[in-house]
């Protein structure tokens, strides 16, 4: 039977490919897709819904607009909600970090809050972050020791936990995916793999923290939109599930797969530059559970998914050279 999905963070590159993935995959009879801003330029939507009367986009703060957003949901009866919408970006989370506490702790537990009263509610997926189980030396199962190293991944954290308790006793439809990086076409410019793609087609040297020694494991955002979708499709509720590839990768390793695959020295491409702030050394998640569950294991290779994001940087370039390539943190 097809469903009506609601994508909150609908806004952000993560929440684009999953509301694609839905309106190509999944029999999808609706996505109401929500984000904090109005849609950005066509590099960063890729035009995804564009002319398809099952998608529409919506301009909501789930933190100061939730009434507004509770409204649109309440006309839309979404039984499937998937929930990017987060202050994100660990590594300026030490200052303001309040911030990050109000949008992903408080303002996502008044939503669920709410949605407890909604009978049309099916099912609640929660996208946390692998940073949670802090730098780890093995692959760490759902049920590792919670070690966050920053104040993002505490706030993220501290979500969780509620979910997971509102589930426990209070019968909460809910499922908590935590994803190891995502990267993908229309990402932001701050980070690792676009900035290294625009760089490059730039002449531009990236800057290298730490000289990129910390690892950490990357999925292509389609891949984590075909998790999402499993999960919703057969994960038992109340499961949390890792999504990452088998094995991380170094910073190091990652762009000169960016630089191989554009054809370039690896020193044309990058200058090191001091480690940051509470960087962990690697993340690296055991996927074991979802793909038992659910059958999911990533499908996109890293160089494949490379040459994508190369082709994406090459199509808009005149648009993408002029964008910032620091984070700006916004309510």
């Amino acid at each position: 039977m097809a469903k009506r999905y609601a994508v909150l963070g609908g806004g952000g590159s993560f929440g684009i490919h999953t509301s694609k993935y839905l309106l190509d995959h999944a029999g999808t009879e609706r996505v109401i897709a929500i984000g904090r801003n109005p849609p950005k330029p066509e590099p960063f939507t890729l035009n995804v819904g564009k002319g398809d009367k099952r998608y529409s986009y919506h301009a909501y703060h789930v933190t100061y607009e939730l009434d507004l957003l509770l409204e649109l949901l309440d006309r839309e009866k979404p039984p499937v909600i998937i929930n990017y919408a987060a202050q994100g970006e660990g590594a300026v989370s030490w200052k303001h970090s309040w911030r990050f506490f109000e949008t992903n702790s408080m303002g996502l537990a008044r939503l669920a809050e709410e949605l407890m009263k909604r009978d049309w509610l099916e099912r609640f997926i929660q996208i946390g972050t692998s940073e949670m189980y802090g730098s780890v030396d093995h692959p760490t199962t759902e049920d590792e020791p919670i070690k966050p190293t920053s104040p993002y991944a505490a706030s993220k954290v501290a979500f969780d936990m509620h979910l997971l308790a509102v589930h426990k006793f209070l019968k909460f439809p809910m499922n908590i995916i935590r994803p190891s990086n995502a990267y993908c076409p229309g990402q932001l410019l701050h980070r690792v793999v676009p900035k290294a793609v625009i760089c490059g087609l730039t002449g531009r040297k990236l800057p290298l923290q730490g000289g990129g020694r910390a690892e950490k494991s990357y999925i292509h955002a389609r891949d984590l939109a075909r998790a999402i979708h499993l999960v919703a499709e057969k994960g038992p509720l109340g499961r949390v599930y890792n999504a990452g590839p088998p094995k991380p990768i170094s910073i190091r390793a990652l762009v000169e797969t960016v630089a191989k695959v554009m054809g370039m020295p690896f020193e044309q491409l990058c200058e090191v530059t001091a480690d940051r702030l509470g960087q962990d050394s690697r993340y690296w998640l055991d996927s074991t559970a979802i793909k038992r569950d659910v059958g999911w294991e990533p499908q996109i290779g890293l160089e494949e998914g490379i040459k994508e994001m190369v082709e994406w940087g090459r199509k808009y370039l005149d648009q993408l050279k002029g964008w910032p390539t620091d984070y700006t943190l916004r309510a």
